[in-house]
């Protein structure tokens, strides 16, 4: 993994703790109740996707287990469509999938934290 991969993982972790983070305390409906909460689970979203797509075809080959095609196109149709977007969705995203990929991150990273120290 170069420096710049490692530095958009490690931009895409604090993200997705954010989005955690902010779902501490917080269910379904006081997410739809908060426009505050929708726009920024959103941009961080956004901003997470935007990294994806910022990280080398040669690591994502090495990373084929995490689903880099849809999150980089989820962050399309955030930036696009939100006039549009199903809020339940989002919240299944951020609630589902966002701890899921936090945790891939968070593995990639220690093995290389690993592999350094060896």
């Amino acid at each position: 993994m170069n420096e710049r991969d490692e530095n958009l993982l490690n931009y895409i972790k604090e993200e997705a703790e954010l989005l955690i983070e902010l779902t501490d305390g917080c269910d379904l409906q006081g997410f739809l109740d908060s426009e505050l909460l929708k726009r920024t689970f959103c941009m961080t979203l956004i901003n997470i996707g935007e990294s994806v797509k910022l990280l080398s075809k040669e690591f994502k080959q090495e990373n084929k287990d995490i689903p880099w095609r849809f999150i980089a196109g989820l962050r399309d149709i955030t930036a696009h469509g939100y006039q549009t977007l199903d809020m339940l969705q989002v919240w299944k995203t951020v609630t589902e999938n966002v701890p899921e990929l936090l945790e891939q991150v968070k593995g990639i990273l220690h093995a290389k934290e690993a592999e350094a120290e060896k």
